[in-house]
């Protein structure tokens, strides 16, 4: 496939795909992107490596960094909605599959607890398409810092998994019409 080539901007850290080894791209360094999901960038170089760049080094890529926003706090009281909670997986992009984790079916469980502060501690079970996939623990802290980032969530675990194994059935309807199943 051919991408429109970017020139780095400056030096910027990046994860290599699938080894999931933190590398940094050095500026002048020509990549395309094959991927822009969920605040996340997959980038190939002229060499063929495959590296995830995520929304904080957007400006080395040419792009804008998104403004962090801080909830209301009134919005900060109450137990966190499990929906809400599956809703934000939901922004999490495997960096290979244009599919979010959620769609693939790689999220096995969501547990919520609310705790005596009134805040929620949420407990998630997920897997990965390939047990020996390099990316599982930046896709996990992904997803957990996502969770973290729903207000009135104290704290999140994100616990990878392997039973039962992950297989194309898992991946919902919606996900395998994105990727062009049915």
């Amino acid at each position: 496939m051919q991408y429109d080539k970017i020139e780095l901007a400056r030096d910027c850290e990046a994860i290599q795909i699938p080894q999931g080894t933190t590398v940094t791209l050095t500026a002048g360094t020509r990549v395309g992107i094959t991927q822009s999901l969920g605040g996340s960038y997959t980038v190939a170089t002229e060499a063929g490596y495959l590296y995830r760049i995520t929304d904080t080094n957007a400006d080395a890529l040419g792009r804008e960094v998104p403004q962090k926003t801080t909830p209301a706090a009134d919005a900060l009281a109450g137990p966190v909605n499990e929906a809400a909670v599956w809703e934000q997986l939901k922004t999490c992009y495997d960096p290979e599959i244009p599919v979010n984790i959620v769609d693939l079916g790689l999220i096995y469980d969501c547990q919520t607890e609310p705790l005596e502060n009134g805040k929620t501690k949420v407990a998630i079970k997920m897997t990965l398409t390939a047990p020996g996939c390099g990316m599982g623990p930046t896709i996990a802290a992904e997803a957990r810092m996502r969770i973290e980032s729903i207000s009135g969530v104290e704290s999140a675990t994100v616990e990878l998994v392997w039973d039962p194994p992950w297989d194309q059935s898992m991946i919902s309807e919606a996900g395998k019409m994105q990727l062009g199943l049915i």
